[in-house]
């Protein structure tokens, strides 16, 4: 195939080529899914349901668990239903679907950790000031903000990932359709204005992250000065499972994109994709619920 007008589809990368592995990679992916669906569902629900948990947190947490869901929906249903039927195949429409939606997930969902970040560091360093400062006005402005940014990263990158030529086939080393996979196949020197734009996402991304561990330095100074035991233990159950899904989400994503080419193979990046694009979502709802006695009773 000489060049992107003539692809009609690509062709993902197979777990296995056995009927009995792809059949077992199948139920595999199922279960995982099913945890999913069932722990930011329930998460859904209850937050919706229970007026006790009508607060900017939940309110967050509840774009986030809807994101989760768009996430691992966008990837694994697919991989399931290549696995069950033996094929590798995806057509170009789903594939550039594919990337606009999970970039957007993802996108989203980072810059929604960021808004909570700053939800927990006004609740605990300006408490007096977090009725004013997030109200329910302000919280909707934030997460369309978040929202707004995470479509319009994926936009750019996906429109402008598939407006390049590709010259060098139609095979993805990937699972699910990732975007330096895609990046690989396109013609010498034409992939240089997307990673442009990738360098300007990366300085975004960044500063987002240098505003959460500054949000946790002040937490943490903040904590600290607490003078009652169980004072500094209630501030700290309230921003462990933030920061645990922050570190999950951001460390697996570095791992996967940033990681030194001398350690890099197939294996390991079907691996690191498979812990990036899975993983996240189907933990976050457990770990936002373990310790949470708010949720934990409504649940």
């Amino acid at each position: 195939m000489s060049n992107s007008s003539s692809i009609t589809q690509f062709l993902l990368l197979a777990f296995a080529d056995t009927r009995e592995l792809q059949l077992l990679h199948f139920w595999l992916f199922l279960g995982i899914y099913l945890a999913a669906l069932l722990g930011n569902g329930l998460i859904i629900t209850t937050v919706a349901c229970d007026h006790r948990l009508h607060t900017p947190m939940y309110f967050f947490l509840l774009n986030l668990s809807f994101l989760d869901l768009g996430s691992i929906s966008t990837t694994v249903p697919k991989v399931m239903a290549n696995s069950l039927w033996g094929t590798r195949a995806i057509s170009y429409t789903e594939c550039a679907a594919q990337v606009f939606l999970f970039l957007f997930a993802v996108s989203t969902e980072y810059f929604l950790l960021t808004v909570m970040a700053y939800d927990r560091y006004v609740a605990i360093c300006k408490p007096l000031h977090y009725g004013t400062l997030l109200g329910s006005r302000a919280c909707v402005h934030m997460a369309a903000a978040a929202w707004a940014s995470g479509f319009l990263n994926a936009l750019l990158h996906t429109a402008n990932t598939f407006s390049l030529p590709l010259c060098h086939g139609n095979a993805l080393d990937q699972f699910f359709c990732e975007l330096p996979q895609i990046l690989k196949l396109s013609c010498s020197h034409s992939y240089l204005r997307e990673v442009e734009l990738l360098m300007v996402s990366a300085f975004l991304f960044l500063g987002c992250f240098v505003f959460i561990v500054l949000s946790y330095v002040q937490i943490f100074r903040a904590v600290l000065r607490i003078p009652s035991q169980q004072g500094r233990h209630k501030a700290f159950s309230t921003c462990l499972p933030h920061l645990a899904v922050v570190s999950l989400f951001i460390s697996t994503g570095m791992f996967a994109y940033l990681k030194p080419p001398s350690i890099s193979s197939p294996a390991l990046d079907l691996v690191m994709a498979v812990v990036y694009s899975v993983v996240p979502p189907t933990l976050n709802p457990f770990i936002y619920s373990m310790r949470n006695k708010e949720l934990k009773g409504p649940l």
